[in-house]
């Protein structure tokens, strides 16, 4: 099997896992989908020198935010499958194990706090939103639920190499 396809099935599969969650979440909290039109927006905006909003959402729409967004979500999902990959090797693959896994599923909630949620209008680590705490423990919580999809999506793989 090609390794790029096995890091999109990986990467995929992973996002997919989290966005289960995401509906689960829901279903069993009350806490709202992650509205992904607010990260097309802020991406959209990039071109055009702007990389940090005080508030995405009093942020001019675009056309396609939804659509950029989502694409985005999969997108990124799918390189840090291949930072896996790329750490860990092609035998993680061959042999997949929780523990990678969920050590860069774990460290991938940097990325939303010192990246996304700063450039949002979030702050540092959710630090400008209602409850900055309970956003943190979500992020976690959610980002260790895509490191869990990265090691189911991954004995996936092996399955479709053993065959």
């Amino acid at each position: 099997m090609n390794n790029l396809l096995v890091i999109v099935f990986i990467g995929f599969g992973a996002t997919a896992v989290m966005d289960l969650w995401s509906i689960a979440r829901k279903s069993l909290f009350g806490i709202p989908l992650p509205n992904y039109g607010m990260v097309g927006r802020w991406i959209a905006h990039m071109p055009h020198g702007q990389f940090r909003h005080n508030s995405i959402a009093k942020s001019c729409q675009v056309t396609g935010e939804h659509i950029i967004g989502w694409t985005a979500h999969y997108l990124i999902g799918t390189i840090f499958a291949a930072l896996l990959i790329i750490i860990w090797g092609e035998s993680w693959v061959h042999n997949p194990t929780i523990t990678p896994a969920l050590l860069v599923g774990i460290a991938t909630v940097l990325a939303p706090f010192l990246i996304m949620q700063p450039g949002m209008g979030a702050g540092i680590a959710a630090s400008k939103t209602h409850n900055p705490a309970s956003a943190r423990l979500h992020s976690l919580i959610t980002h260790t639920v895509f490191g869990f999809g990265l090691y189911v999506s991954g004995w996936v793989v092996k399955l479709f190499y053993s065959i």
